[in-house]
């Protein structure tokens, strides 16, 4: 199974329609999204590509029952830490990084995903850490997004 990993969206529509389209092209099967998607109007990519999104929110989110109601059918968003089974894998979401060693340090995960520092963090094993850095590239500059082979746990990170 083939995941599609984002995070600090900020708003950024055409970031987010070009990293949605190359999930498409991947062959992605749904989307995790860590966090700070920011405004409702961010669910448009998401219909216009069909792909299905499972996510938490961000400390940017603002009114997060509306966010939460404006991506009913396209996805889940919810407060993380956010735990949920994918292709035989147990994966957690975060958006701030608060227990992040402590949740790697659990063994109870094979994925752990988290954004927040808009920096790119890949670390390979068991569990596979990732944070795809900012979709946004607002702050550094530097757009990506992650894609994530969950049989062989590899993450490959997209520059946007």
């Amino acid at each position: 199974m083939l995941i599609g990993i984002i995070s600090d969206t900020h708003d950024h529509l055409d970031r987010l329609r070009v990293a949605l389209r190359r999930f498409v092209d991947a062959g992605v099967d749904v989307v995790l999204h860590a966090g700070d998607i920011v405004s409702p109007f961010m669910v448009v990519p998401f219909q216009e590509t069909g792909l299905h999104l499972i996510g938490v929110f961000g400390n940017n989110d603002g009114d997060k029952l509306f966010l939460r109601e404006r991506f009913k059918g396209v996805g889940d968003l919810n407060f993380g830490p956010y735990e949920v089974e994918l292709g035989g894998r147990k994966i957690v979401i975060m958006h701030e990084p608060r227990s992040l060693e402590a949740l790697i340090a659990s063994g109870k995960y094979d994925l752990v995903v988290y954004g927040h520092t808009h920096e790119v963090d890949v670390r390979e094993g068991r569990p596979l850490v990732v944070n795809p850095g900012e979709c946004g590239g607002w702050l550094s500059g530097r757009a990506t997004c992650a894609l994530v082979d969950l049989k062989g746990l590899r993450a490959e990170i997209i520059e946007l």
